[in-house]
């Protein structure tokens, strides 16, 4: 029985539907059930999200089977009682591994946010711990690749990256890293006169690369660039 077969065990012992557990632990609607069927691995952060939800599940469990599924001294029967209602002696972390910021490919960084697509374990390429990012928000690292924001950032660069879901405010001419459906970039962003959907995205290669326009729709995930950690 993989993570997800027992996810889906503790799912049917608490007699919940699959669209309220997936409201709780930040799924979009029908994206768990869809996931049971074509895959056996979840995200990190879904994990994470459970346990926060649940607190009554035992991590050793849910993560490698070992042991009941519920933690000790649990009171199942009261659900609606807040998180803070138990206490957890044994941490996700402990059985994740996590340690130190993920270091992801960018196009994976999609997997960070509450689509379908999660990050499994093995796209993470490494990790790092770096004390300049400490409580920045820093939640995972990219690898620049190619030249479109030279000189600021080199190929083979390492940016902190800290995620957001609201597109109605930006540090205009701050970088960010997106996730769209052209593909996922590292531009300036800066308004639209006239049409708040609209971004104009600018690359600091401007010769090169030339500024243009996205719609916020087209945005699946973005980031702000905190810091950079420069590979010579």
């Amino acid at each position: 029985m993989n993570t997800l077969q027992r996810i889906k065990e503790y799912i049917d012992y608490k007699k919940l539907t699959i669209r309220k557990f997936e409201e709780e632990i930040g799924y979009s609607n029908g994206a768990f059930a869809s996931q049971l069927k074509r895959s056996k691995t979840i995200g990190v952060d879904k994990l994470e999200n459970i346990l926060r939800a649940y607190p009554e599940i035992n991590p050793a469990w849910l993560l490698t089977g070992k042991g009941e599924m519920l933690l000790r001294g649990s009171d199942t029967s009261k659900v609606e009682e807040p998180a803070v209602a138990y206490k957890r002696t044994t941490s996700a972390d402990d059985y994740i591994g996590k340690k130190g910021i993920p270091l992801i490919p960018i196009d994976a960084m999609a997997g960070f946010g509450d689509r379908e697509v999660q990050v499994r374990e093995q796209d993470i390429v490494d990790r790092y711990r770096i004390p300049e990012f400490d409580g920045k928000g820093v939640e995972y690292i990219i690898r620049v690749s190619g030249s479109s924001m030279y000189p600021t950032y080199s190929n083979g660069d390492l940016l902190g990256c800290r995620p957001f879901k609201d597109t109605t405010f930006f540090q205009w001419g701050k970088p960010y890293v997106l996730d769209t459906d052209q593909g996922a970039m590292v531009k300036r962003l800066f308004p639209v006169s006239g049409d708040e959907e609209l971004l104009e995205c600018r690359s600091d290669n401007k010769e090169t690369y030339p500024a243009f326009t996205i719609s916020k729709k087209s945005i699946y995930r973005i980031a702000i660039v905190v810091g950079v950690v420069r590979m010579e």
